[in-house]
């Protein structure tokens, strides 16, 4: 089934928005105040410029996206939902063999717009601490990707918008100006989760940010798309198809910095790469160290009632749920979780209703050590000894059990005191931030590349890499 969008309407849609005029008024009535949003606190300086931005006209797997010059605030955001499974099922829980809910399910209501609130709430959170990012970009290419990701996010947003509009009355209504009103690092109205409040000052936080905490919505919305409510899973299962993206701008653009720096490290014969305006590979690693820490936390505790029930109730599934040889149900199943006690760290079985964070946990975790495996046979290739490493789960943790102890990126516990010694050996020091944000020079010259990163390898949409991706009008 190809289900095409129809961007004549107002708010572009392929979910027959025209046929249900009391929620097409609603959400027109939402859309100024997230255009609003979007020219104050998207990227800024931006408005007059045309992007060669990807913009979805189909859900269907092939060939669901155009590519073109567009200024930005001209881009089209809209609603749209993957195709419908015909008589879909839900897998898991008490409910499991069950027809997949259309409409929200009264005793649920409150639970499932609750996780729906909160996973929109990271959409416009990641504008808002990118939105400066565009002032000292490495490149017209790296500006693109940039702005690419942005209206993306942008749309996410207006897909969760859309699920609370149309399925739960007034109080969705709310919860969607809400989503306007908190923002990044508000003192006083911050967005829900930790992560969506910190920083991103510079382009290697940036494609940090994208490789990890993007990473971590991936595995959330695939959760997501296991739900039994319907117009969440079909919502969640086209974001995916966007998300892909995000996480290559992060993974290629740390792949390309630590290119650049085992390029000076070679040519030079030294490993003090900043002398010739790289960023050293043990700086790259502080960076990792904190993107990681802070992106594990929003995967919440390790043991879990909520996630239990949320999974009980046929709201949120493991990643890829179907795949999984099990009776889906788990009310007998185990679980090996990292604990803390008296004796330290260690390993313990715990009920794997409970333990649901923490499984969702460690796939995310297999899943970076790809990355980071990929990102060390580069450096391998240059023929250096040096090799990047995920930090022990239990390291610079706000969030769980790991919260109540310091640890080194090993996962030794160690004293406070150690810990205010020696964390500026794990973490970006001040100083560390500040070199690199001085390397932070906008390159705006088609197919020139900053000194600090090394070009892509190869264009977007079959685009030469000195293709002119962002237009100065």
């Amino acid at each position: 089934m190809i289900m095409t969008i129809d961007y004549l309407e107002r708010i572009p849609n392929n979910v027959d928005l025209a046929s249900n005029k009391r929620l097409q008024r609603a959400l027109e009535q939402w859309q100024p105040g997230y255009l609003q949003w979007w020219k104050e606190l998207g990227p800024s300086e931006a408005q007059t410029l045309e992007v060669y931005l990807r913009t979805a006209v189909s859900v269907d797997a092939q060939g669901w996206a155009h590519y073109g010059h567009v200024r930005m605030p001209d881009y089209r955001w809209g609603i749209f939902l993957a195709p419908p499974e015909r008589d879909r099922r839900i897998n898991f829980g008490v409910n499991k063999g069950q027809p997949a809910w259309q409409e929200v399910p009264g005793e649920q209501r409150a639970t499932l717009r609750r996780l729906i609130v909160t996973q929109g709430d990271t959409e416009p959170a990641s504008v808002e601490q990118q939105r400066h990012l565009g002032k000292t970009c490495p490149s017209l290419y790296d500006l693109r990707n940039l702005f690419q990701v942005n209206v993306e996010e942008g749309r996410h947003l207006w897909a969760m918008v859309y699920l609370l509009h149309a399925h739960f009355g007034r109080d969705g209504r709310e919860e969607a100006d809400a989503m306007l009103e908190r923002h990044s690092g508000d003192a006083d109205k911050p967005r829900l989760l930790g992560a969506f409040n910190e920083e991103t000052p510079d382009w290697l936080s940036f494609f940090m940010f994208t490789f990890f905490t993007d990473r971590d919505g991936k595995y959330q919305l695939a959760s997501l798309a296991e739900s039994g409510f319907d117009p969440l899973s079909r919502s969640c299962r086209f974001m995916l198809t966007e998300e892909a993206h995000h996480m290559f701008v992060g993974e290629s653009g740390v792949g390309r910095t630590i290119q650049r720096a085992c390029e000076i490290m070679a040519e030079h014969k030294t490993d003090d790469v900043r002398k010739y305006g790289g960023i050293d590979l043990p700086t790259i690693q502080k960076y990792l160290n904190f993107h990681f820490s802070v992106s594990v936390d929003l995967f919440g505790q390790e043991l879990s009632t909520n996630a239990a029930n949320y999974y009980t109730m046929g709201l949120k599934g493991r990643f890829e749920e179907t795949k999984i040889g099990d009776d889906h149900v788990l009310e007998h199943g185990f679980y090996d979780v990292s604990v803390l006690d008296d004796s330290g760290i260690r390993t313990i079985q715990v009920p794997a209703l409970t333990a649901l964070n923490e499984r969702l946990r460690d796939d995310y975790i297999r899943d970076c050590q790809k990355g980071v495996d990929r990102w060390n046979r580069i450096i391998e290739r240059h023929g250096i000894d040096y090799r990047l490493r995920l930090p022990h789960r239990a390291f610079h943790r706000a969030i769980g059990t790991f919260s109540e102890i310091k640890t080194d990126p090993d996962g030794r516990v160690i004293s406070e005191a150690e810990w205010t010694r020696r964390h500026g050996e794990w973490l970006p020091t001040a100083e560390d931030r500040a070199y690199v944000q001085a390397l932070m020079q906008p390159v705006t010259q088609p197919g020139k590349v900053a000194s600090w990163i090394a070009p892509p390898a190869k264009g977007i949409d079959n685009k030469p890499v000195d293709f002119e991706y962002v237009r100065f009008v």
